[in-house]
């Protein structure tokens, strides 16, 4: 028996439901290739600077990767 993270299917589970309301439910392909570039400029939006997380204060996963991993400062 697997022991894994609830929260991390629901993490998956969102993901792949913004895939689809976003691009795949609301666009027709005629080819696999057209379709893979298509996810491809997807995800590049989905995980760079132009998706604003309302979780991490409207911030971009860049952003907020690039404020995570800034060293403090201590005062």
């Amino acid at each position: 028996m697997c022991s894994g993270a609830p929260s991390g299917d629901g993490v998956t589970e969102r993901f792949i439901r913004a895939l689809k309301e976003q691009l795949l439910w609301v666009r027709t392909f005629q080819t696999v290739g057209e379709l893979r570039l298509a996810i491809h400029n997807w995800l590049r939006l989905y995980n760079k600077e132009q998706w604003l997380v309302e979780r991490h204060g409207f911030g971009s996963p860049t952003q907020v990767r690039r404020d995570f991993l800034r060293p403090s400062t201590v005062a």
